[in-house]
């Protein structure tokens, strides 16, 4: 018996890995390859052959191929035909071999020909890449599927979100799938519809807002064509309600900008009464030690940052010690003169910055951690270099004032801004504490360049794009008040994206212009005056 039984296993174990029905779905490597060879046919027709049957195949590295198609990244080289994902680094272009994972440099680009496809094949490519993603084990990855397929209003694959949402475990996704189930079933025009719309209420997707206008077009049912332009009105309501708060954060964001572009100005013209026409140019120099640091560091683009921002804060604060040591010191109590002198230098610095550099901009990489959106809704979606923004304006304004208010270089600095005779009697070195000021309010200005950098190309014409607008923040909100530049860079960032549907973006920055005359005309001193010896 136990004779038997072994030889019924041995049996077992050779006849079941050829069992034709255990792999009828199954697709060998070898018609993996031999379907992926067909992408390097010079007829356009075999390669669509070939894109076809791919897009049913179930190889792992089905999804790195269909990526790599929609994005014009799949080559395959001419000499021996091997596919390969072509893609770009540190100003060097590599080459992945599809089937062995194989890193290679590319010497020529000309040796690579690049796989071809038509428009009619991307939206099967997307559509095979959502279906295999429907299946991914990363819940996030499979949410992001059932929107790609909702946004195609593809009612091709109602079937298959249905079998998928059977098979569901996550609240969040299987959610996502009940709207997009029933608002492909919507457009189908099958099952019961007042159901249907209340399913999809709470939905702001622009494809079921697409969906139920064409229901109350075609609804002959009163009370269908009545909820459904109800439920419209209310999805309607809740978009524009998150577009307002979209503008009140790009608002913020800009804010902030103008916030770290006015704040070193705030030091040096607000407590000191120098008018630095070059403080453009330090913020400049702060976003070219950026670019500089992703040059001389290319493998540490996720800290470059991180790195650039103490580094751009001693590059713009010695030029500033610089420039005041070696010019301003000597025009203090002449602002015109001030005025012309650091205009002068502000042109060398450009020049200078030309000469090393090329006119021409450079782009500085955001790193992985600060690129993308934080998408809360089908509505709304908050990038998030603009949110690191926000958050880094207001820690640099925190570190400043505890400097200005908690330190003993914030005391001496506001005790020379309000009475240099009297500070000097008592032992203050006003000398260095106005290299030091000057140098504290430039480094900062390199720090709002660091930020800059994430946002725009760095050039040597960035700072003057900035320079303007720091002034206004700075007297807007009140000469040498910390807390006035805070508020009047917001304010000044709200009311321009603000104005800016409505007036454009060249209007609406000469409306601000206009209110900031009109507000200086009833108070000279800005929103927060200075009070007591420092209003003097």
């Amino acid at each position: 018996m136990t004779y038997i039984t072994r030889l019924f296993v041995v049996m077992l174990m050779v006849i079941l890995p050829f069992n034709s029905s255990s792999f009828a779905n199954d697709e060998t490597p070898s018609d993996f390859v031999a379907t992926l060879s067909g992408l390097t046919s010079s007829n356009f027709k075999t390669r669509t052959q070939a894109i076809d049957k791919l897009a049913q195949s179930k190889d792992k590295r089905l999804a790195m191929v269909i990526n790599a198609l929609l994005n014009s990244q799949l080559h395959y080289r001419k000499s021996d035909k091997l596919i390969a994902v072509l893609s770009e680094k540190n100003s060097k272009e590599y080459a992945v071999a599809v089937l062995t994972g194989e890193k290679l440099e590319v010497i020529k680009s000309s040796e690579w020909k690049k796989v071809i496809i038509s428009n009619s094949l991307r939206t099967t490519l997307r559509d095979s890449l959502a279906m295999i993603e429907l299946n991914d084990e990363d819940a996030d990855v499979r949410k992001t599927a059932v929107a790609q397929v909702l946004s195609q209003i593809d009612v091709g694959q109602l079937a298959f979100l249905q079998k998928r949402f059977e098979l569901e475990q996550d609240d969040e996704v299987k959610a996502q799938l009940n709207i997009a189930i029933s608002t492909l079933l919507l457009k189908k025009n099958e099952g019961d519809t007042l159901s249907l719309i209340a399913k999809v209420k709470d939905s702001v997707n622009p494809s079921v807002r697409q969906v139920l206008a064409e229901v109350i077009e075609n609804a002959k049912d009163p009370e269908i064509k009545q909820l459904a332009t109800k439920t419209l009105a209310k999805i309607d309501q809740r978009v524009s309600r998150y577009a307002k708060i979209e503008t009140l954060f790009f608002g913020l964001s800009l804010g902030s900008v103008l916030v770290l572009a006015a704040i070193g100005l705030a030091i040096t013209f607000g407590v000191m009464g120098v008018i630095n026409m070059a403080h453009g140019e330090l913020i400049m120099l702060g976003a070219y030690t950026t670019y500089v640091v992703q040059l001389w560091l290319p493998n540490l683009i996720e800290y470059s940052v991180l790195i650039a921002i103490p580094l751009a804060f001693i590059v713009s604060g010695s030029v500033g010690i610089l420039i005041e040591r070696g010019i301003i010191r000597f025009l203090y109590g002449r602002p015109l003169e001030t005025l012309l002198a650091t205009f002068g230098v502000s042109l060398v610095l450009q020049q200078l910055v030309r000469t090393i550099f090329s006119p021409l901009n450079r782009a500085v990489e955001t790193p992985s951690w600060m690129s993308g959106v934080w998408q809360i809704n089908d509505a709304l979606a908050l990038t998030l270099n603009r949110l690191y923004i926000i958050a880094f304006a207001l820690i640099v304004f925190s570190i400043l004032l505890f400097i200005l208010k908690k330190t003993t270089l914030g005391l001496k600095v506001r005790a020379v801004s309000q009475n240099r005779a009297m500070a000097r009697s008592m032992g203050v070195k006003a000398n260095w504490v106005d290299a030091m000021t000057f140098g504290l309010g430039s480094g900062i200005a390199g720090v709002a360049g660091v930020a800059l950098s994430q946002l725009t190309n760095v050039g040597p014409n960035l700072g003057q794009a900035y320079i303007i607008d720091s002034f206004m923040v700075v007297v807007f909100g009140g000469v040498g008040n910390l807390w006035g530049t805070l508020v009047a860079g917001l304010s000044l960032g709200i009311t321009n994206k603000l104005l800016e549907p409505w007036a454009g973006a060249v209007l609406a920055k000469i409306l601000v212009l206009i209110f900031i005359i009109l507000f200086i005309q009833k108070r000279p001193n800005g929103l927060f005056p200075q009070k007591g010896r420092a209003a003097t």
